[in-house]
């Protein structure tokens, strides 16, 4: 799969999040908003199967054909920009500010939320025929979801925000591996399989992807679900944004950072750990 070593693929994460802190608005806004797109549609999909099969497991296996795609289009997630660009400033790279990187994670906020939200009124007219009835069983079943995961976190009040959090932290350390994935690889088919496996995991398992529900509950809402754009941002969007900030820059960026680029002295390097001569001492004459 013509693997790429840690410490290359390290520093191809830090030259990432450096060029993205100088990329034009036009480029960042473009890419961000395909990502978007393309990820809520994969969603749409994976919900598609998911109720046409009667079995999560298989829309999960087929959700990162989304991922993938747009990654290796070149687009940009907001999950992503939470783990790359930070390294940049951790480096010093010249030129790159905090004002820098709070430009790009902006702008490629709206770019996301514009293609989520493009994505979701285009499914909800075909989920309603161009809202003439009433939603199919896969519109339902988005609804229930923005239902489950607003209201239902609210109804445990400061423990369902704790468990929103951690879901959310989970999410972004396997999405950002998987963003690192795209990295690991120089060739398509590595790339594909190394982004794969990690957001299988995410998905499956019911964490909190910030960009995916840019996409789930602004269409929950206009299916008809029953909770309202309050209760999306405070029960979840905003919880899973600052999740999603914790999971990938500490559990993938500050330690692929911190271990394969700013790598520490080797034992072997240091004289209290050299073994002893074992050259004998000189016997004296007689």
């Amino acid at each position: 799969m013509s693997y790429v070593n840690p410490p290359d693929f390290a520093r191809k994460m830090i030259d990432a999040g450096e060029s993205k802190v100088f990329m034009s608005t036009k480029d960042t806004l473009i890419r961000a908003y395909m990502a978007g797109a393309i990820l809520a549609l994969a969603a749409a999909f994976a919900i598609t199967v998911t109720v046409d099969t009667g079995n999560p497991l298989i829309g999960a296996l087929l959700f990162p054909v989304g991922f993938c795609m747009l990654y290796l289009l070149g687009f940009d997630l907001l999950t992503g920009v939470f783990t790359l660009v930070p390294l940049a400033l951790l480096d010093r790279r010249k030129g790159v500010t905090v004002k820098g990187m709070l430009r790009n994670w902006g702008l490629v906020f709206c770019g996301n939320f514009a293609g989520a939200m493009t994505v979701a009124v285009f499914m909800a007219i075909i989920f309603t025929f161009g809202f003439s009835t009433e939603p199919n069983e896969i519109g339902q079943k988005i609804g229930h979801i923005g239902e489950g995961r607003t209201l239902g976190y609210a109804e445990y009040g400061s423990a369902g925000m704790l468990t929103l959090f951690i879901r959310a932290v989970m999410c972004n350390w396997m999405v950002s591996t998987g963003v690192v994935g795209a990295m690991m690889s120089s060739s398509v088919s590595g790339k594909i399989m190394a982004m794969w496996m990690p957001i299988l995991v995410f998905f499956y398992m019911g964490f909190e992807h910030s960009i995916v529900n840019m996409f789930l509950f602004p269409s929950g809402i206009l299916l008809g679900g029953q909770f309202t754009w309050m209760d999306y941002l405070i029960w979840n969007e905003i919880p899973t944004i600052l999740g999603n900030v914790v999971g990938g820059l500490t559990f993938v960026g500050a330690m692929i950072y911190s271990t394969h680029y700013r790598t520490s002295a080797s034992l072997r390097d240091k004289p209290e750990a050299r073994p002893h001569s074992s050259v004998p001492a000189e016997i004296p004459a007689e």
